[in-house]
Formats: C-alpha cells, structure tokens, sequence
C-alpha cells in the first residue's frame, strides 16, 4: 500500500491573513516525515467557489459550476486533512464551511486532523469543525495543534517563528502520529470495501 496523502488547506482566503505561517509550518514538519506521508498545500484561494446554491449535494447529482467540480476533484485526491482555521465568532470561516458543504463523497472516510489559532487556541472553531467532519463521514482524529493567544501575538507581533515554540512541535509530532495511523486504516478499509 503507498503511503497517505494528506492536504494541508488553508481555511480564510482574507488579505491579511495568519493561516500561511502554520500551514506551511506544519508542511514543512510533515515534509520530513516523507517516508510516512505525503502532503500537499492548499489554499481556498485557488478556489473561488460561489456560495452553495447547488440543487442537491453531489452525493447525489454532479455539481453545475467548473469550479465546484474542480475543488470536488482536488479533495478527491486525498487520504486526510490537516484543516489550518482561524476562529470566528467560535466557529469556522465561512469560506471553510463553504468548501467543506461543496463535496461530500470526496471527504468520506478519510481522516481530519486540526491545527487552530486564535484567543484559545481556536478551539471553539476546531470543535464546529469537528462536528461538521463527522457530518460529511470523516474520522475526526483527537490530537490537535492550538496556537494560543500568546503564542500567537509572539508569531504576529514579536518577531518569532512557529518553529520557536516547541510545545508546538511536539503536539504537530503528536497530531501527525494519529492522522498518519488513520489515514493508512481508512485507505486500506477503502481499499478492501
């Protein structure tokens, strides 16, 4: 069996957003763990996906807009997730529940892994997430990466890097080691269904 591939996807599309630095952070972690995994970035930029206006899931009938099917074929492409999110109003962007509500058999049972940043670690955010995971049949995995508030304004606003804080490593380390066991049990149980 090869080993899994993993996206990496950037939950905000804003100008100034924080999502870059721990998605390619936790690319970079990932990246040497190649004997085990294979990652790929995404950014929803890259997919400008109208608000949902479908006539019924994709589960169900093939999907009207070029971009939707796009992102549709992307998403197919992987074994897991590692969902990068900022938090809302304790939840997710919009953006983010947009492309996750834009498929649904390209997401089933595969694993989602998390990396939230924001006040507490954004995990009011990466909860919702969790939740709406579970709605599209995905294995929602425990371990979690929370940059907190402090590790955060020292990121932002003080000069250091995500790779100066390792607490955080170990908890990426840690998140990896669960995402890779159930991406490898899920590919082979689709594999055999």
């Amino acid at each position: 069996m090869s080993q899994p591939k993993i996206a990496i996807i950037i939950g905000t599309t804003r100008q100034v957003r924080f999502g870059e630095r721990p998605a390619r952070w936790i690319y970079e972690i990932a990246s040497r763990r190649s004997s085990e995994l294979e990652v790929e970035l995404i950014d929803l930029r890259d997919y400008p996906l109208p608000f949902f206006d479908e006539d019924i899931s994709n589960g169900w009938v093939v999907s009207q807009h070029e971009v939707v099917r796009r992102w549709q074929q992307k998403v197919a492409e992987f074994d897991g997730y590692i969902f990068v999110t900022a938090e809302y109003n304790h939840s997710i962007s919009g953006v983010l529940k947009n492309a996750l509500d834009s498929a649904y058999p390209e997401w089933n049972r595969k694993p989602a892994a998390y990396i939230g940043y924001g006040g507490v670690g954004a995990a009011r955010a990466v909860g919702q997430l969790r939740l709406i995971n579970i709605g599209l049949q995905m294995a929602a995995i425990r371990t979690a990466v929370h940059i907190q508030g402090a590790d955060f304004t020292e990121v932002s606003q003080q000069g250091k890097q995500l790779s100066d804080l390792p607490h955080l490593e170990r908890s990426a380390n840690a998140m990896l080691n669960e995402l890779i066991w159930w991406a490898n049990a899920l590919k082979r149980a689709r594999e055999q269904a």
